[in-house]
Formats: structure tokens, C-alpha cells, sequence
């Protein structure tokens, strides 16, 4: 499955910034009347059984019509996770009401929700955001075997008529059988046996399951971004690629990141392949990458079930994918997996 990107598709206008804290409001779910928790959590329920049906007519019927317009993303995302979801327990996790309707124009909307000072609090920071009412509806789908988040950003329609979609996100709750917890609890063993790379990514991997969207902050999340940022190894892909050298060569690392396949975690491999790959050619490559990776971060063979490398040829065509657990790679010359170009349901992409 492809990776699951945010679609963030309220913002209509060119992004502005300054907003005035006082000028916007957040109501959480505690703080709502019965009756405003009672009609966004049936209305969020509403569209959240159409996405779990597959039902894209109906949910574009009930979208904002701007937003409607350009479906595709949201249709992509429903597509993408439809498959886990048709047996599962849908509930209302998390409920905010935003009020935006002191804005005067199209802007970067900072929403505060919970009591000041306290660590129950959470921030809502949502660009290019249009003057009005909106709401944030977290909600889990559970009871299968890959449990997930969906997220959605609703907005007051005209009138008074309910609620439209205006965003929709998704992020799973576990990978490789895990959930954000236990992935924070390993980080922080891995750290502790000083073994940067396995807590790098373990992190990483935390804070995509227990962050529903990119744009919500917390005190628990932000004390998980600086345990991580105390183990953030050197020299990881970003902005230019990783080198790694290896058999004689250097390849090129654009990213890096976790992956689930099978229900087992791997750390998965982007780098730039031969201009004009050939099948058997750049199957050496890309075990010769597996293999330089793991003989420069060998701790990588213990918090990992193998690696999944994708070799990226330039010209746009498909890449070749391979997956080897780590008994095979670090013994073997020619192993004998094989080609597999299914993409691994993953993580938190990090490089």
C-alpha cells in the first residue's frame, strides 16, 4: 500500500500569518453541551460509515462544495484505507469545536484546547484556514487486525445545515503489531544501550502512531520529539541524500524510514539506482546496499525484521523492490529472495 500522505484540502487562498490568539476559540469535548457532543460525534460517525463502505458519492455529496471540487485527494485516501475497515468498531475518540469566525481573511488559525498549563492541553495549528466554524473529529476504528485512525476536519455549512467534510486524514494505530506506546517504551531502551539508530526511528515510528495529524501538538508529544532529537543520528537523508559506501561503491540514500509487511516491522530503503537498470544488475545493487547498511549499523538486526529497499531509476519508470529478512543478508552474496514490488504499509517517512 502506498504510503498514506495528509491531504489537507481546506485551504483555498494564499496563506497568511498573525493571528491574534484571542481572536479564535476551542471547545473540547468535555466542554460541549450534550447536545453539541451529540450532534458532531453522529455527524462525524455519519461520514466516517461511508468512508468504511467505500461510499465516495455520498461522502462527496456531504463535503464543502470548494472542497468537493477537488476530491481526488480525499477519494485516495478512502481507498487506501477502506480495505481495514469493514469489520471494524467505529468511535468517536477525540471531539474539538473551532471557532474561526473572528477571522477576517484566509490565515494560519492557532487553536488552544484545554485548560491553560495544564498537560491535557492541546494545540491545533491549521494553515491557510477561512473565516468560520469548523471542528476536528478523531475517531478509531477498531477491532480488526489493523486498527486505524481517521481524522476529519468538519465545517459549519451555511445555514445551520449540519456539518461538511473539509479534510480527512488517516494514520494507522499499530505497525508490526504495535502501538505508539510500546514503540516510545523500546525507543527509549534502545537509547539507553546507546543504540542511536534503532531509537531514531523507533521514535519516529511512535510519534506518526500517536499523532492522528501532522497539525495537533501536545506536551506528551513534544516530550517524544526531544527524546528523539537526543539520539537524532548525523548524516540522515533529507535535503541531500545519505552516502552509503558499500562493496566498492557509493549509493545514494533519499530516505529512510519504517515500514510494516506481513505484520512485521523493516526498516525501508530509497536510493537512486543505475540510469538504465538491469533486472540482475540492480538486484546486486540493491542486496549490496542491504549489506552496507547493515555492516556500518549492525544494531539495525536487532529492532528490525529485515529491509525493504527500493532502487529509484531515473526516467520515472517503476523501481525495483526488494525484501530480505536480516538472516538472509548479511550471509548471503546472491540471496534468493525475490522481486516484490507490493510497497509496505509504512511509518513516519523520516528522510
Amino acid at each position: 500500500m502506498h504510503r498514506r500522505f495528509v491531504r489537507f484540502l481546506i485551504g483555498l487562498l494564499p496563506l497568511a500569518l498573525g493571528v491574534a490568539a484571542y481572536a479564535l476559540s476551542c471547545t473540547t469535548e468535555s466542554q460541549m453541551t450534550a447536545a453539541q457532543r451529540g450532534a458532531l460525534g453522529q455527524a462525524a460517525l455519519a461520514l466516517a460509515n461511508n468512508v468504511q463502505s467505500g461510499n465516495l458519492a455520498a461522502l462527496q455529496a456531504e463535503t464543502l462544495p470548494a472542497v468537493a471540487a477537488k476530491f481526488s485527494g480525499i477519494a485516495s485516501s478512502v481507498q487506501a484505507v477502506q480495505p481495514f475497515l469493514p469489520h471494524a468498531t467505529l468511535t468517536a475518540d477525540s471531539l474539538y469545536l473551532l471557532n474561526a469566525t473572528s477571522l477576517t481573511t484566509t490565515q494560519e488559525a492557532q487553536f488552544f484546547c484545554g485548560v491553560p498549563g495544564s498537560q491535557l492541553i492541546v494545540t491545533l495549528t491549521i494553515p491557510s484556514l477561512p473565516p468560520g466554524q469548523y471542528a476536528l473529529a478523531i475517531l478509531h476504528a477498531t477491532g480488526v487486525e489493523h486498527p486505524q485512525q481517521l481524522s476529519m476536519i468538519l465545517s459549519s455549512a451555511p445555514g445551520g445545515d449540519g456539518w461538511k467534510l473539509a479534510g480527512f486524514f488517516t494514520r494507522p494505530m499499530t505497525l508490526g503489531g504495535h502501538d505508539g506506546v510500546w514503540f516510545w517504551l523500546h525507543a527509549r531502551t534502545y537509547a539507553a544501550k546507546k543504540q542511536d539508530w534503532n531509537a531514531w526511528f523507533y521514535y519516529q515510528t511512535a510519534q506518526y502512531l500517536l499523532n492522528p495529524v501532522d497539525f495537533l501538538s501536545s506536551p506528551n508529544l513534544q516530550k517524544l520529539l526531544r527524546e528523539a532529537e537526543d539520539v537524532q543520528p548525523g548524516g540522515l537523508p533529507g535535503e541531500q541524500p545519505m552516502a552509503l559506501i558499500g562493496d566498492g561503491q557509493s549509493f545514494a540514500v533519499t530516505s529512510l524510514h519504517t515500514g510494516e509487511l506481513a505484520d512485521q516491522l523493516d526498516l525501508v530503503v530509497d536510493f537512486r539506482g543505475a540510469p538504465e537498470p538491469d533486472p540482475v544488475a540492480t538486484r546486486a545493487e540493491v542486496t549490496a546496499v542491504m549489506r552496507a547498511l547493515l555492516q556500518q549499523h549492525p544494531e539495525l538486526a536487532l529492532a528490525f525484521h529485515g529491509l525493504w529497499v527500493y532502487a529509484y531509476a531515473p526516467g520515472g519508470q517503476p523501481p525495483f523492490a526488494l525484501e530480505l529478512p536480516m538472516s538472509q543478508i548479511q550471509n548471503s552474496v546472491s540471496p534468493a529472495g525475490q522481486q516484490n514490488t507490493t510497497t509496505p504499509n509504512s511509518g513516519k517517512q523520516t528522510g
